[in-house]
């Protein structure tokens, strides 16, 4: 390459403005108004430039917001530098494409895509046009999971992790072309967890087998029971749910020198040696979305790539859909489709 042409990242940071970033924001439901708020007043460095949203017409809390009813439309917009995406996942893709061709960084709410191919799809196109793209995979910034993955080490060489979400039902109903389509509790709350155990790890999950109740020819699951060996043979154990009772948080990490267990809904992280000795950490709670937000502005304005990438995203939907396929052939193991 000429040592002089420009790449097409440098040639997006030149356009940059020297104030604050401008953010455009795609979806302003029950979750997209939370990126909203902290996007108008807490993120430094980035500013609410404008929203797209199906109410059009409906007043807005902000002040200088351009509002949309076509995505396209907010893309297109010169005040809007980045694009962050809180939609249902049958919608990212489109979205996402369309703002990597414009040459826009792209934050995309966690599920990165509805599916596999999808995702790939996504993550191959901003490779291609070298425009930075950042899944927001929110528990990785939470406090709780940060001091389990701190203390991971007092438990020697990993053997074994469980992992459970057990979350109120909820009716999360999405649209495919005026087609109604339910999101599983695999993709809405087990994404998480399937995220957490190659964040946690450093390793890549090799096989799955899991089972979905309903099945998944019967409806969305509100139940996955999975198991996954990671490429190193750990095994860990999968309980997702959506449930009438108590909310559940918890992941459990066995090794040869002790376990851990990290409770993100009480907030606690407790150590327990070999001898049944125990330490518990109380964790002080902080916003994951503000944190994935900054995390963002500060890789676009940096010039780095953002803490999770779009590859990050893409391994959790894929291992997302190697459950469905699991499921489908009643339980059979699964191998993982990869990236690579």
């Amino acid at each position: 390459m000429d040592a002089h042409k420009k790449s097409k990242w440098e040639e997006i940071m030149i356009v940059l403005p020297k104030g604050p970033i401008g953010v455009g924001l795609v979806g302003v439901g029950r979750h997209g108004s939370r990126y909203a708020r902290y996007l108008a007043k807490d993120v430094p460095g980035a500013v609410l430039a404008a929203i797209c949203r199906k109410r059009v017409e409906e007043q807005l809390p902000f002040d200088n917001v351009s509002v949309y009813g076509d995505f396209r439309d907010l893309i297109a917009d010169p005040r809007v530098h980045a694009v962050v995406v809180v939609t249902s996942p049958l919608l990212c893709h489109d979205i996402c494409l369309e703002a990597v061709r414009a040459g826009k960084p792209v934050l995309v709410e966690k599920p990165l895509a509805f599916n596999g191919a999808q995702a790939r799809s996504m993550v191959a196109e901003a490779d291609r046009a070298s425009v930075p793209l950042m899944t927001a995979q929110t528990m990785r910034f939470d406090p709780t999971i940060l001091k389990l993955k701190e203390q991971l080490g007092l438990i020697g060489r990993l053997q074994t992790v469980t992992l459970r979400s057990h979350i109120e039902t909820k009716a999360n109903v999405l649209s495919d072309h005026g087609t109604p389509v339910s999101l599983g509790a695999l993709l809405e709350l087990g994404i998480h967890m399937l995220d957490l155990v190659r964040f946690a790890t450093g390793e890549e999950v090799a096989r799955v087998q899991a089972v979905l109740v309903p099945p998944a020819d019967e409806g969305p699951e509100q139940a996955v029971q999975a198991r996954m060996l990671t490429a190193e043979g750990i095994e860990c154990l999968l309980d997702v749910a959506r449930v009438e009772g108590r909310r559940q948080g918890w992941s459990e990490w066995v090794g040869s020198e002790g376990m851990l267990r990290a409770d993100w809904c009480c907030r606690t992280v407790r150590y327990t040696d070999r001898h049944g000795e125990s330490t518990e950490w109380i964790v002080e709670p902080e916003p994951t979305v503000l944190a994935v937000l900054m995390a963002f502005i500060r890789a676009i304005r940096d010039g780095v790539p953002p803490p999770i990438t779009g590859a990050d995203g893409c391994r959790a939907v894929e291992l997302a859909d190697a459950c469905y396929r699991s499921s489908e052939t009643g339980g059979a193991w699964m191998d993982v489709a990869s990236l690579d």
